[in-house]
């Protein structure tokens, strides 16, 4: 049985099931992410909730798997060469879970770089920017009178929204026919943008009918269904 007591974070978030991808994450846009890819390639994973709501994402023990204090991580007990890596960043484990499963992600130099490509839009451009017009929409920033910064990330936003769906255009997935890593990582965020930061009608959404036509086919995957709840909502 692998041995993973060299890492501190397994002292508040202990293995049951230590030979597993240990995630430990929420069920936020950046989280399911990798909960959802963990369902559709198959691989065993045990998750962890860390709660915002007690800290637990500035706890000695999860900072020592992620010293930027975010979610989500994992910690593979079989990683290259078989040895355990702990590893961050929501788009660096989709690319990692990708290469270990050969699934999502081609293989080929051509295809393999313009997915990326197209994750990288998404690190770079859909998360933080949907993520800023959530802020001022619906949470501290809906309080600001000068409505100047919010309305710059709409703009901004539909500028995103508009560059989406011309790429979907005439495909069933942004890179065609072939579902991959670059859908996991975007979809989550225009869901969110559209429910939960409530700005469907501020960015226009029904201007974008290719993306909300993927978005429809990328919610009715059952792999999805079930990654968009792990980890639990709701703390134990």
């Amino acid at each position: 049985m692998t041995d993973l007591s060299a890492f501190p974070i397994t002292r508040k978030w202990p293995a049951q099931y230590p030979e597993w991808i240990q995630l430990y994450s929420l069920p936020t846009p950046n989280g399911v992410k990798v909960s959802i890819m963990l369902e559709e390639i198959g691989l065993p994973y045990e998750p962890h909730r860390v709660g915002f709501d007690t800290n637990d994402q500035m706890s000695p023990e999860f900072l020592s798997l992620n010293p930027n204090n975010k979610i989500p991580a994992i910690l593979d007990p079989h990683g290259p060469d078989d040895r355990p890596l702990a590893l961050f960043e929501s788009g660096a484990i989709l690319i990692y879970l990708a290469d270990k499963s050969g699934q999502l992600l081609a293989q080929e130099s051509a295809a393999r770089y313009e997915t990326i490509q197209w994750l990288m839009f998404q690190m770079g451009g859909i998360g933080p920017m949907f993520g800023q017009l959530g802020f001022f929409n619906k949470f501290a920033g809906k309080d600001y009178e000068d409505k100047r910064p919010r309305d710059r990330y709409v703009e901004e936003s539909k500028r995103l929204l508009k560059v989406l769906d011309g790429r979907l255009e005439g495909r069933n997935w942004i890179m065609g026919e072939r579902y991959t890593i670059a859908d996991i990582a975007t979809f989550p965020w225009v869901r969110n943008l559209i429910g939960f930061y409530e700005a469907g009608d501020l960015v226009g959404i029904q201007n974008f009918p290719n993306v909300t036509r993927v978005l429809e086919r990328f919610l009715a995957r059952p792999a999805v269904v079930r990654g968009l709840q792990i980890p639990s909502p709701v703390a134990s």
